[in-house]
């Protein structure tokens, strides 16, 4: 039974949590981003007080049941390793822990968040990394069966359906989420939750604190005929019945081995405390070494330190003119400053508070958002507006957001804050190099801060140039992306540091 109450639940979690990442319309994000935000890094980035107390509290409770139902990742674990032990009754066998690998990724982890490497900590985090394979690999197919009902759609002239690009948005997170991919699918096909007891580092924290949790499973040893059925049915490798224990760290809760225990050795039931001096019947059967008891302190350090650490820090593009002429692809600017969305407030704030977890790209309509290639914020979101502008209506990705790294913004809100300003190429600009009337940055600026002027002043036929007011600009990137110059726009936004408001 409560195997099955676990499957329901964590289906549950599972699925809405790959919606929010496949949902390009961002209809689900209003109802179910709290998903998002009850992930246990993103948490303690955005120093959601309430939400790591709970998780901590559910731990303490119920064991690890966060990395078994809560955490998309060690969902899929589950998926791919029950995929591949079909056919195999008893696939798994009890194997010590690897504490060294699992402790030491945890020590990096929590360095990498001390030094603010954005790339690495992104890289260990669960969440994230499920989030980068959603949008990387389950979105495209997503996307790809979205086209396609549009298209049967217009065949019978409805538009219940409307096409959508479907782009590689960053060679490098493709390449990166692919091989989280591959290494995942062969640890969880041949052995289960090996990655999520001996790499991620999420698992190793929660796997210090459930080591005190109240509920957890245990061995009668009474009942017990060390038929072994329980360690060979562990996804964890937990269960060892040579010495009637279970490895709590590791355990999950995930009640396998109580469904298949003929003989009810196997429980889940409340443990109490249990004072120094004084013995119990299962303290006699469960001894303690000294070494474990420096590794859960190692543990409960490494814990203190990772939360002191977080504290401190569309329609269609168009390839024809009129069907007559191939219009060329922009080409993507190298700007002197990145790019980051409005409610980021600025680069510093991404830089240290972003997973990487691609939700934020997932939900952008207009192609702005896509993550980024430089090495130092590898992953990260910025924008570019080769396929789109930010329109000032459009407020989504400050509404998806977990970490804190882009925060929510009303649309009044997000229209008055300068995340850059435009600048003006003279080389490029059309006027001056075809002699032909333009003005379209003018046109579709929607603050009003490009005016067309002239060329020269003491010429009233000389062609009309614009003139950019930096006071009024707020960088959405309407002229970059209307420009018709090309490869290069002779108009293109410049990222400020630190975001304003106008």
């Amino acid at each position: 039974m409560l195997r099955k109450v676990r499957l329901t639940v964590a289906t549950v979690f599972f699925s809405l949590i790959t919606l929010l990442f496949l949902d390009f319309t961002g209809t689900l994000h209003a109802g179910f981003a709290w998903l998002a935000e009850i992930q246990f890094l993103p948490a303690i980035l955005a120093l959601n007080v309430g939400v790591i107390l709970m998780l901590i509290l559910l731990t303490l409770l119920f064991g690890r049941v966060y990395c078994s139902v809560i955490c998309p990742l060690g969902v899929f674990q589950d998926l791919i390793a029950r995929v591949g032990k079909i056919g195999k009754r008893f696939p798994y066998s009890y194997s010590p822990a690897l504490s060294v690998l699992r402790y030491g990724v945890l020590g990096v982890f929590i360095l990498a968040l001390m030094l603010g490497i954005a790339s690495l900590v992104a890289l260990l985090d669960p969440y994230a990394s499920y989030g980068r394979m959603a949008n990387n690999f389950f979105q495209p197919l997503w996307l790809w069966g979205n086209n396609f009902l549009a298209y049967l759609s217009e065949r019978v002239d409805s538009y219940a359906f409307y096409e959508v690009d479907v782009w590689l948005k960053s060679v490098p997170t493709f390449v990166v989420a692919a091989s989280i991919l591959v290494l995942l699918v062969i640890l969880a096909w041949r052995n289960g939750r090996t990655y999520c007891n001996a790499i991620c580092p999420v698992g190793t924290l929660l796997g210090v604190i459930s080591r005190f949790s109240l509920y957890r499973v245990s061995i009668d040893p009474d009942k017990c005929n060390r038929c072994n059925t329980c360690a060979r049915r562990c996804k964890s490798a937990c269960i060892d019945t040579k010495s009637y224990s279970v490895d709590h760290s590791r355990c999950v809760s995930c009640m396998n081995c109580l469904e298949v225990c003929k003989r009810s050795a196997m429980t889940y039931k409340l443990h109490p405390l249990v004072l120094p001096g004084k013995k119990t019947k299962e303290s006699v059967v469960e001894t303690v070494d000294v070494s474990a008891v420096s590794e859960t302190r190692r543990g409960f350090l490494s814990a203190a330190v990772l939360t002191a650490a977080a504290s401190a820090l569309k329609a269609q593009e168009k390839k024809v003119d009129g069907g007559l002429a191939v219009i060329q692809d922009k080409a993507v600017i190298e700007r002197a400053t990145h790019l980051v969305p409005p409610g980021a407030l600025g680069a510093r704030n991404m830089a240290t508070r972003c997973t990487a977890c691609q939700l934020c790209v997932s939900v952008c309509p207009n192609g702005v958002l896509r993550p980024s290639t430089d090495w130092q914020r590898l992953m990260q979101p910025e924008m570019s507006y080769e396929r789109g502008y930010c329109r000032p209506e459009c407020n989504k990705c400050s509404q998806v957001c977990p970490a804190g790294a882009i925060r929510p913004l009303s649309v009044e809100e997000k229209s008055s804050v300068q995340i850059g300003h435009a600048v003006w190429v003279k080389k490029n600009c059309i006027p001056l190099t075809n002699g032909a009337q333009c003005g379209n940055c003018a046109r579709h600026c929607p603050t009003g801060a490009i005016n067309m002027v002239l060329s020269d002043l003491e010429n009233p036929s000389s062609p009309k140039i614009p003139a950019v007011n930096v006071e009024r600009c707020i960088g959405c990137g309407a002229c970059e992306n209307l420009c018709p110059a090309r490869p290069f726009s002779a108009i293109y936004v410049e990222g400020h540091e630190r975001h304003r408001v106008v």
